[in-house]
């Protein structure tokens, strides 16, 4: 088989299974694993797919994020509670890391003019802390998502791992006590995933509504999280459940 057919099948193999370890690969077209490594390089490298810890996955659903205009007016007042919330959290001379979600915007707007490091992946929170200049802004590289207006993907991924933030703001589609938490996109998750790895304290951002729902991709389980910050109509049984696992639960009012 041809390099090329080879690398046309792989594509398929993955879109069909949405995920593939490179020792399966190898042993079905009878070729190294350092090769297939190689043809899952040159096939990330023109978009077809995207490697990961020990194989690759289908970017066929990379676009079915809900595009950032409309999560910004989901349950927007909620979100601004939550979101004054986790300012609190914040102190001078701290190093933090926002994701791309519409709460952790929110609370760059809110954010004072204060000593403080802030790394992001996000767009919006890059160019509201813009004008403030106590605050040193760090952005991520990567791949540019129109829906969510972030940087995701390999590249956005090793610019973290020189990096160590005291505390994470993230949150994500969804958070089941089962599954744990999971994102629409492929991308997002695993890069989310890198942003656990990295801070010291992690503070899930997240209303009412994403508790009890699964998306996609699992990236963390319930005992990732040190706290997690929501809004009062959150079931009882639910935090009863969090707490179980370790982790605190804040009620913005």
């Amino acid at each position: 088989m041809l390099v090329a057919e080879r690398r046309r099948e792989i594509v398929r193999l993955v879109d069909q299974k949405n995920s593939i370890r490179v020792t399966e690969l190898a042993k079905l077209f009878a070729v190294t694993e350092e090769t297939i490594r190689r043809d899952l390089e040159s096939l990330e490298e023109q978009g077809k797919l995207l490697r990961s810890h020990g194989g690759a996955v289908t970017v066929k659903h990379l676009e079915k994020e809900t595009p950032f205009h409309e999560r910004e007016i989901t349950n927007e007042s909620e979100k601004m509670l939550i979101a004054s919330e986790a300012v609190r959290q914040v102190e001078e001379d701290d190093t933090i890391l926002l994701d791309a979600s519409t709460t952790a915007w929110q609370m760059a707007r809110l954010l004072p003019d204060m000593r403080l490091t802030v790394l992001t992946n996000a767009i919006k929170v890059a160019v509201e802390l813009a004008d403030r200049p106590q605050i040193r802004v760090i952005s991520t590289g990567g791949t540019l998502t129109s829906a969510s207006l972030s940087y995701v993907g390999p590249l956005a991924e090793r610019s973290l791992e020189g990096y160590f933030v005291n505390k994470l703001f993230f949150s994500c589609k969804g958070v089941d006590p089962r599954y744990g938490l999971s994102d629409s996109n492929e991308w997002q998750a695993m890069l989310k995933r890198r942003m656990i790895s990295i801070a010291d304290r992690c503070y899930f951002l997240a209303d009412h509504s994403k508790f009890g729902s699964k998306a996609l991709t699992v990236f963390a389980q319930l005992n990732d999280i040190d706290e997690v910050i929501t809004d009062n109509k959150i079931d009882e049984k639910m935090i009863n459940i969090l707490n179980s696992k370790g982790v605190t639960v804040k009620i913005a009012e």
